[in-house]
This record gives C-alpha cells, sequence and structure tokens, in this order.
C-alpha cells in the first residue's frame, strides 16, 4: 500500500474522518487517447472529480495499492492487505471507504466480513458502472454517499457497524451482495436482505437490518486465514458423473459449494449418491446453496435435498454464492474438526444468512426503528 495522503480535505475540531483505500476498478479509470484502452487514475486525480467531499465536513485521507488492479484480479492476498491496513488504521478514523471494481466486490465484502470479526465501525465497498471522468458516471455520486455514510453517527456511535456495499442509491450487508448486471446502474443486489439505506432526498435507514456485534473489541480481532483449497460446481442436466468424481478426487481439495436446484434439489442419481457419499468420507466439507437468484435451500421439502443431506451436505440456506465461498475459506482456515467445521458454517456469523430461514439462533438484536435522516 501507498502511504497515507492528506486530501486536504479539512474538517472542522470534532467532525468525523474516513480513510479512503483505492484499489482500482472502473471508478478510477481513464480512457488512453492512443490505445482506447481504460487505465487506472491515481486517487488524488479521482478525488478532483468528486469537489463536493471538500464541503461535506469531513476530514478525507487516501491509500492505495502500489499498483491499481482490475477486481477481475483480487485474491486472498488483496483480502489480506485491506484487512491489514483496516486493523492498523482502526484507532485513526471513524469509518472506512473502499473503492473496487464490482466484477468480484461481492466477494471482497463478504470475505471482510468475516476477517475483521466484530468490527464496530462502517467499512464500505463502492465503485461504479462508469469510469468517474466521464459526464454520466455514477462514481461520484456512489463515492460521496458512502463518505458520508462512513462519516454517519448515531449518539455519538458509528450508525454503520458492519462492512458493507454502497450502490446504486442503496447500501447493503456485504456477505449479502451480489452482482447482477454488467450494464444497470443498479448492478449490485441484495437477494434475500433488505438495504441497510436507501439514499433519496434523505438517507433512509433501516435500523431492524442493521447488523450490531456481540462486542467491540479497541482493535478488529483478524482471522487472515483463508484456505483455497475449495471448489464450486453447479449442477446442470446431463452433468458427467465422471467428471464430478474426477473433480473431487483433487487430492488436496478440502471443501466444495455446491449449486443445486430451486430449493436445494439434486437427481436421484445413484451415482451422485456414491460420489458425495465418497467426497465425504474423505473429509471434504460440502454447501448447498441455490442456483436462484432469490431464496435459499430447504432441505427439509423433497427427497431429493434429502438425498444430499445423508451424503453429508451442508445446507447453506440462503446464504449467497460469494458468502457461502469464502464463509468456507474462513471456517476452513480455523479448525480441521468436521463437526466443528459444520457448526461454524450453520450459524449466522456475521449476519450472512437469515436466522428464521436456517433455524438457527441470531446474533445480535433490531438495532431500531427505521426512519429518515438528514445529511
Amino acid at each position: 500500500m501507498k502511504g497515507l495522503r492528506d486530501m486536504g480535505l479539512e474538517a472542522s475540531q470534532g467532525e468525523r474522518s474516513i480513510l479512503v483505500i483505492y484499489t482500482g476498478g472502473t471508478i478510477g479509470m481513464v480512457r488512453d487517447k492512443v490505445s482506447g484502452a481504460l487505465v487506472p487514475l491515481d486517487f488524488s486525480q479521482v478525488s478532483r472529480h468528486v469537489p463536493e467531499l471538500a464541503h461535506a465536513g469531513i476530514r478525507v485521507e487516501a491509500v492505495s495499492f502500489e499498483s491499481p488492479i482490475d477486481s477481475s484480479d483480487v485474491m486472498p492476498k488483496h483480502w489480506r492487505s485491506l484487512a491489514t491496513t483496516i486493523a492498523e488504521c482502526h484507532a485513526s478514523f471513524d469509518g472506512f471507504v473502499i473503492l473496487h471494481g464490482t466484477d468480484t466486490m461481492a466477494y471482497t465484502a463478504s470475505a471482510l466480513s468475516f476477517m475483521l470479526g466484530d468490527v464496530c465501525k462502517p467499512v464500505i465497498l463502492t465503485g461504479s458502472q462508469l469510469p468517474i471522468g466521464v459526464p454520466r458516471t455514477d462514481g461520484r455520486e456512489n463515492l460521496l454517499s458512502a463518505v458520508m455514510l462512513a462519516a454517519h453517527a448515531t449518539d455519538g456511535r458509528p450508525t454503520i457497524q458492519e462492512v458493507a456495499v454502497y450502490f446504486g442509491n442503496h447500501l447493503f450487508r456485504g456477505n449479502r451482495t451480489h452482482k447482477e448486471s454488467a450494464q444497470s446502474f443498479q448492478a449490485i443486489i441484495s437477494p434475500n436482505h433488505p438495504p441497510l439505506v436507501e439514499a433519496g432526498v434523505d438517507f433512509e435507514i433501516n435500523r431492524p437490518a442493521l447488523w450490531r456485534p456481540s462486542h467491540c473489541p479497541r482493535v478488529p480481532e483478524l482471522n487472515l486465514g483463508l484456505r483455497t483449497e475449495v471448489a464450486w460446481i453447479s449442477l446442470f442436466p446431463g452433468m458427467s458423473m465422471d467428471w464430478l468424481r474426477r473433480s473431487l478426487e483433487w487430492e488436496d481439495l478440502r471443501g466444495m459449494v455446491l449449486a443445486t436446484y430451486g430449493s436445494g434439489n439434486a437427481p436421484t442419481s445413484e451415482l451422485l449418491r456414491n460420489v458425495l457419499r465418497q467426497a465425504n468420507e474423505r473429509g471434504i466439507t460440502m454447501v448447498n446453496v441455490t442456483q436462484c437468484g432469490h431464496g435459499g435451500v430447504h432441505p427439509e421439502l423433497y427427497a431429493t435435498s434429502h438425498m444430499l443431506a445423508g451424503c453429508g451436505v451442508i445446507p447453506g440456506h440462503d446464504m449467497t454464492t460469494e458468502a457461502a465461498l469464502t464463509k468456507l475459506m474462513h471456517v476452513l482456515a480455523l479448525t480441521d474438526d468436521n463437526e466443528t467445521i459444520r457448526d461454524f458454517m450453520t450459524q449466522n456469523l456475521r449476519g450472512e444468512l437469515t436466522p428464521s430461514f436456517a433455524g438457527v439462533s441470531q446474533a445480535h438484536g433490531p438495532a431500531g426503528a427505521g426512519l429518515p435522516v438528514e445529511m
């Protein structure tokens, strides 16, 4: 990471301070005059396109990756760098905004929610569909609103106390997000959890939807370990069971997210049953999520989903694929005990699944009634 740079956005004493972490992505791109390709800007150039930041009454400083990257190149090492930077700067700032490409934003937001543990300050990811230097960019509003929400407080405490994503006039829980569109300004959605904030004339804060950590450590208790020996396999009619068997025979494989039909259904195939049983006997953790864009798995509904449970496949309830994969990476790094892994995967660790949907205990209480807040 490059060092902190004061952007010169002076605020009055007692005003809140926000650290912007610039990773790259479309929001910070400009079209090269020679090649026509999009190339990254320095964050100081990005900020010049949002002069409103200077009048927001918020002190903003910035740090950036040595070389800004396309989000398609994001790897766990970048998640570790982001989590470490937030932990190291935690005492110096009231909130954090991460500028990130949209393609893998949901993966990064999900991973950070598990790696940072009980973080009691806002960590808000945002980006854009159009570069910030073009006339119709969505980046200007996304950046400004993300910074303002990261600075927002209620009774002297941060209103947002979790990893979130701001996009298209909505703030979403980070580990509930999914990129739905490559074209729309509403590209990021939260299929199974309501928005935390809707941005209109005012920011309408949906307080019952907010996450509240069980405790607030002075410094985030980082869990930087991630096991990447995992796979994501989506079922389809006519899938070769021999191909699936060979995939699961990867010697280093530790976990798999299995995307199934509807509410968690799979073919009534003896071949599939045998393949999954053999994987379970080898100690491979398997998690079942739905291929559908909304809803989740109900292993109690159909005999085909009963078959998966009988093979040791863990129901992923209404987690997104992004949350299920990053949570699996996180949990596999915590323990090798299969029962403990199963317990963690079915618990609601950071608001990534709906307790009433899954039949598990809620880890936090409601934060209050939703009401509009003028900014």
